[in-house]
């Protein structure tokens, strides 16, 4: 199969791949690495929604959304690394100076997964970074070797998929997703 992956400005799209079923819920929409945790706390149900819908706005929008046809089908969250936690976490280093992009959530909805649909947004997601003047990317995924990872805990992608799309092992780090490492994996865009 081949999908279509196109910056996330859409927010019905957004909403359909990260959204919660009810309005109310308190779910992420993948915001807990994007902004401070007091702001992550304080917006609850209906403002987490419009917050997102805010970003998808802007210029560049929050991710990629992965397309099969006119349905979302996918989301990747990836946006320079000194606009997310990522700058300040004591968990996972930084490798060096260099103004990298963060790639820190890929997200398949249901019936679409074991596709492709996160190897294509891996791939959507750098040459996002790439079109946006991005020295070099950085994802943080779980380094599971053959063992599986909980399909609720998968959002930070897993090394192999990674190394698939040329990304290479940059350091490791002391942070841990469902019992398993997360290493830092750099791919240079220069």
């Amino acid at each position: 199969m081949t999908f279509e992956v196109r910056p996330a400005s859409v927010f019905e799209d957004v909403r359909a791949v990260v959204g919660p079923k009810s309005p109310e819920a308190n779910v992420c929409w993948c915001l807990s690495y994007r902004i401070p945790s007091k702001l992550n706390n304080e917006l609850r149900g209906p403002a987490r929604g419009e917050y997102v819908g805010e970003l998808c706005r802007m210029q560049p929008p929050p991710g990629v959304i992965a397309y099969d046809g006119d349905e979302p089908v996918g989301w990747a969250a990836v946006a320079p690394r000194s606009d997310t936690s990522f700058a300040r976490s004591r968990t996972i280093p930084h490798v060096d100076d260099l103004p990298v992009w963060s790639l820190w959530c890929i997200r398949v909805r249901p019936g679409h997964r074991k596709q492709g649909v996160s190897h294509a947004l891996i791939a959507g997601a750098v040459e996002f970074a790439r079109s946006h003047g991005a020295p070099a990317i950085e994802a943080y995924p779980v380094d599971n070797g053959d063992a599986r990872v909980d399909m609720t805990m998968a959002y930070a992608g897993i090394r192999k998929n990674f190394e698939r799309a040329g990304f290479t092992h940059a350091s490791d780090t002391t942070s841990v997703l469902a019992g398993h490492p997360r290493v830092v994996m750099r791919l240079d865009l220069r």
